[in-house]
């Protein structure tokens, strides 16, 4: 009898909860708890209601995984999955995408949270600026925390209590007074703020993320993503800068990351390796999502981006969120009273109440599986006896499992002769002891069964007969060994046509493929479709990334067999 199986969502991991802390721009922290099935978008939507945030594209939230490899929440998938880390999970909330436009922005909230990431990435070093914009930046930030100054209130070295930038000279803290001193009088906090952000969207490192890698010359550079296009730096100086508009298409394998686009009408390749793989898909993903958010109209508009080539099948991406153009759009539709925006004071972190305080857990009921009436389960009963499956009524903290009872074959009803009947047993049929018991068995010798032996091997018929059948039985012995022997001859024959087959195919193949491969590599035939393969990316990858190493091994090796035969 078949066993019966089931598989079912245990109740009490769909019932776990398990908390989530997300730290916010200006360090404070939140707290809820999602459910296994929760996904990033709940996340991302409770900090927004956290702040009453209505452009809430321009967020995000990352994590970092155990391997201190950074990731972008993906808010259509569970949190559960995406998160490699032990629990409690630690999440920080972040400006994914920076305005290319920050006057565009509906709201002061907004702006507010935009000039806490920049005040960020001025501390961090990601913004890089000349001594004017840092000396300007940072007297924009005091005047935002502290006000205008007063001589009573603030003593001659009070921007040393603020840590503004990674490397604070004494030259730098004089500049920064004698602006918010002389130019900055007057401005109220969400006025220095916006000077703030319209001073750093003039920088080059505005909305850069530096991503670490090593060009082909092996030398260090960083890759951003901007709303103009992709941007590499080395040291302090952007080298490169390719619009997305000149940006065809985005790759990766392994640790290779590839950008192919157009510059000056010519193709362009540029290839940078990551430390790892996982570094190299993040930065991957992180390109493909700035191109469709800044490049792209209309959602719509944004398709699915493969890495594969034409020897590997790469991983599948597509942005899902709204792009920059709808997201604009959408701001300058909202109509209603602006929020309360609630500036913390600079160095310190505001304390909130924890949203697990709050009923913020999603509501969801158990998965319960239906089960099926006991009567499908149950078996008729067989000829040797008869089974029954009884499915135990499961409890909800117990899993579904089934009890098999067994009950012996029934009686034989008559004397006939069946399958389980006594007489077909091969023991003796019992005697009765006043018959003579076991004794009369062997008390005659006619019915002795030594005396029985005795004359049938007497017998010259019979010994014939015996050897006859000795022959069938070692004839039919050696038929069956050679057909045995013939069958095995016959699979490993099959197995020897297919490996051949093999061959053949392989080579019929190679004869056809590495003539081709030679004349579109060595060959300066200008046919059209020839000049099409040759232009391809993925052809050019193949030339300068395979073969042509492949070739100066192979004419290295060659070229010393020479040398050591002419010497010899």
């Amino acid at each position: 009898m078949k066993m019966l199986r089931f598989r079912s969502p245990s109740i009490r991991s769909l019932d776990q909860e398990t908390l989530c802390t997300i730290r916010l721009l200006d360090d404070s922290e939140i707290s809820c708890s999602i459910q296994r099935d929760t996904k990033g978008q709940f996340l991302l939507d409770h900090v927004c209601n956290h702040y009453n945030l209505l452009e809430k594209d321009y967020f995000g939230i990352r994590y970092v995984d155990p391997e201190k490899q950074r990731h972008w929440l993906d808010p259509s998938k569970p949190v559960v999955r995406q998160m490699k880390a032990q629990q409690p999970y630690m999440m920080c909330f972040r400006v994914k995408f920076y305005p290319n436009e920050p006057m565009k922005i509906k709201e002061e909230l907004t702006r507010y949270l935009l000039y806490l990431q920049l005040k960020r990435d001025v501390y961090h070093g990601r913004l890089l600026c000349p001594f004017a914009d840092a000396a300007y930046l940072g007297a924009c930030i005091i005047q935002g925390e502290l006000g205008d100054y007063d001589p009573d209130e603030h003593p001659s070295d009070y921007i040393r209590d603020f840590k503004l930038f990674p490397k604070q000279s004494l030259k730098l803290e004089r500049k920064i007074i004698e602006i918010h001193k002389n130019e900055l009088r007057g401005q109220s906090a969400a006025l220095a703020e916006l000077n703030m952000v319209q001073r750093a969207h003039t920088l080059e490192t505005y909305g850069v993320d530096p991503h670490p890698c090593k060009d082909f010359t092996g030398s260090t550079a960083f890759l951003g993503f901007t709303a103009t296009g992709f941007v590499v730096f080395q040291g302090n100086k952007r080298i490169h800068l390719l619009k997305w508009a000149d940006v065809s298409k985005l790759k990766f394998e392994g640790k290779t990351f590839y950008v192919i686009g157009i510059q000056k009408e010519k193709k362009l390749v540029l290839t940078f390796h990551t430390s790892t793989p996982a570094a190299c898909k993040h930065l991957w993903k992180c390109g493909v999502e700035n191109q469709a958010f800044y490049k792209c109209a209309k959602s719509s508009q944004i398709k699915t981006v493969s890495s594969s080539n034409i020897f590997f099948k790469g991983s599948r991406y597509r942005y899902s969120g709204r792009v920059a153009k709808e997201v604009i759009e959408a701001s300058s539709k909202i109509q209603r009273d602006p929020p309360t925006v609630r500036r913390a004071q600079f160095g310190q972190s505001r304390s909130y109440n924890s949203l697990s305080h709050k009923n913020l857990i999603m509501n969801m009921e158990p998965l319960v599986p239906a089960l099926p009436s006991t009567n499908e389960y149950e078996e008729t009963a067989t000829d040797n006896g008869r089974t029954e499956a009884a499915i135990s009524p499961a409890s909800p903290e117990t899993p579904i499992t089934a009890v098999y009872k067994y009950f012996p074959p029934d009686p034989p009803s008559g004397p006939q002769c069946g399958r389980g009947a006594p007489c077909a047993s091969m023991l003796p049929t019992p005697v009765e002891d006043n018959q003579g018991g076991v004794d009369l068995l062997f008390s005659s010798p006619v019915q002795s069964p030594a005396w029985l032996l005795r004359e049938l091997h007497a017998d010259p018929d019979i010994q014939a007969q015996l050897e006859a059948e000795r022959e069938r039985d070692r004839a039919y012995e050696l038929l069956s060994s050679g057909l045995r022997l013939l069958s095995s001859n016959e699979r490993a024959n099959a197995c020897l046509l297919s490996v051949a087959r093999f061959v053949a195919v392989v080579t019929g193949v190679l004869l056809v493929v590495v003539p081709t491969l030679l004349l579109l590599l060595e060959s300066d035939i200008d046919v059209s479709f020839l000049h099409e393969i040759r232009q391809t990316p993925e052809f050019q990858q193949f030339h300068y990334e395979y073969y042509c190493p492949l070739r100066r091994w192979a004419l290295c090796k060659i070229g010393k067999a020479l040398e050591k035969l002419w010497s010899d």
